[in-house]
């Protein structure tokens, strides 16, 4: 899980978290796009959406605290060194 303020500060655009909103909901097709949410882990998109969202994060295992995801238990972390694979 990741804010669209965590999108916008990792692509170097910090300040853009409505940009990273439009992006993904323009985009086509094979982007996550459920797993971005408002500040805090709020579910910003209204209505149907909202259910769609939230009910695909369920499905993922993800939790919540009250109408919020557990941002400590699912943050996805930005600044985390990837593991090396040992490649021939």
């Amino acid at each position: 899980m990741a804010t669209y303020g965590d999108v916008a500060r990792a692509a170097g655009f910090p300040g853009a978290a409505r940009q990273v909103a439009w992006a993904l909901h323009n985009a086509k097709g094979g982007i996550p796009w459920h797993r971005v949410l408002g500040a805090g882990g709020n579910i910003r998109l209204p209505g149907q959406a909202g259910l769609e969202q939230r009910l695909r994060l369920q499905a993922e295992g993800v939790a919540f605290r009250g109408s919020r995801v557990d941002m400590r238990r699912h943050a996805f972390d930005f600044n985390a060194r990837p593991k090396r694979t040992n490649k021939p």
